[in-house]
């Protein structure tokens, strides 16, 4: 079936040749003329397919193109728009060797895993090109017909963190890790933005089913803070009547808040905050179960009841006898304190809020954690930021517009 269908695919596509008259003209004021007919083989999802094309050349420029190239949507490929749709997908969810194996046995296409690399990470640089450039019409003035109307949203929620990516060497170069040595990773920050209109039967904040869009990318703080508000641009933050902040205690996060999320209500994720307490517990209370169970437990009814100067009282009344955990309640002190205003969340439950940062956390793990973070990986910026932005286009159900917009381009 595939070789019936390879061949009436082929006299279709032959039906034009792309023969646009004996001179075509020019960007640049010159003008293309007619050379040659050449033929193009191109693998589609029914098999080899032989393409004639009107091939054009511009003397001036030395320059030549072939019309119907463009219009196939294959300048510069071998692949059919199909398959490099298939490549791209699996590209994006598998390993690039299993993703071959893969093709092969679900398609009956041949394609080395190369190639699949090379396609994926070219998909996922047009992919970030079409997401930006939907954030920069969506932060136009003035309303054109490329932007869709926005309705009014009760409250949108922006959610931002960092997750390690396994890096070659050559990426890590004058990067310290941990423990005084030459770093193995980079961050990846990824955002999310959700909407919430109402609650559920149990009084419980409810996000709205498939609010959920994703953004990330291997780069400064100053860089990612650009791409997330463009990205709340685009899902309609001026119209939002309440914006919530959430993430851990990272310093570059409120940066950003405080930067492009002005108004915003910042909070600290609740999980990330009872860390806090518990790295101390976890130090003075060693091998004393009741105790740690009674103190820890103290402390997640003051941090719930957004008490925060009772938590700080109660590290301060620990008495450190190494140098180490003085360090340690020093550090956990400072971090309640410079985040009390985040951590009040009694107040936060009264209005409806969402406390925590389970939506981001799960989307570590599954748009960055579960296809870059693999046994042996390890990535160049350029080539992670690729597949980010593909999963990342996946994920938030971007992926039918985006090859939309290319048809449309």
């Amino acid at each position: 079936m595939h070789s019936v269908g390879s061949i009436m695919l082929e006299k279709l596509l032959n039906a034009d040749k792309g023969y646009r008259g004996r001179t075509i003209p020019c960007e640049k004021g010159d003008v293309f003329e007619f050379v040659e007919y050449r033929d193009k083989t191109l693998l589609t999802v029914l098999g080899n397919v032989k393409v004639t094309r009107a091939y054009y050349y511009d003397k001036q420029c030395k320059e030549g193109f072939c019309p119907r190239d463009k219009e196939l949507d294959v300048e510069e490929t071998s692949f059919s728009p199909g398959v490099r749709r298939i490549m791209g997908r699996v590209g994006a969810y598998r390993p690039f060797g299993q993703g071959s194996e893969d093709i092969k046995a679900l398609a009956g296409i041949d394609i080395n895993a190369k190639e699949i690399e090379r396609v994926s990470q070219q998909l996922g640089r047009e992919a970030e090109d079409f997401c930006n450039e939907q954030a920069e019409i969506a932060a136009e003035p003035v309303l054109s017909d490329k932007v869709f109307p926005i309705k009014p949203i009760q409250r949108m929620y922006v959610s931002m963190d960092g997750t390690g990516v396994p890096m070659i060497k050559a990426e890590t170069v004058n990067r310290q890790g941990k423990i005084d040595t030459q770093a193995k990773t980079r961050e990846a920050k990824l955002g999310c933005i959700f909407t919430q209109t109402g609650m559920d039967k149990d009084g419980r904040p409810k996000r709205d089913e498939d609010s959920t869009t994703y953004i990330g990318a291997i780069e400064t703080a100053e860089e990612f803070g650009k791409r997330i508000y463009g990205e709340a641009r685009r899902r309609g933050i001026e119209s939002a009547k309440e914006v919530c902040v959430i993430g851990d205690g990272a310093a570059w996060i409120w940066n950003i808040a405080d930067e492009h999320f002005h108004e915003a209500t910042q909070i600290i994720d609740l999980y990330h905050a009872r860390e806090h307490y518990w790295s101390a517990a976890k130090m003075f209370f060693t091998g004393k179960e009741k105790k740690l169970r009674d103190w820890t437990e103290s402390r997640r009814k003051e941090l719930d009841n957004g008490d925060v100067e009772a938590v700080i009282n109660a590290i301060k009344k620990l008495k450190p006898s190494t140098e180490e955990e003085k360090e340690l309640c020093e550090r956990e002190i400072n971090y309640f304190d410079k985040n009390k205003e985040r951590m009040r969340y009694d107040n936060f439950r009264r209005r409806g809020l969402f406390v925590g940062s389970g939506v981001l956390e799960a989307g570590c793990r599954t748009v960055i954690g579960q296809r870059l973070k693999q046994s042996g990986m390890h990535w160049s910026v350029k080539g992670a930021n690729s597949i980010i932005s593909l999963r990342c286009c996946f994920f938030s159900n971007r992926w039918e517009d985006f090859w939309e917009s290319r048809l449309i381009a």
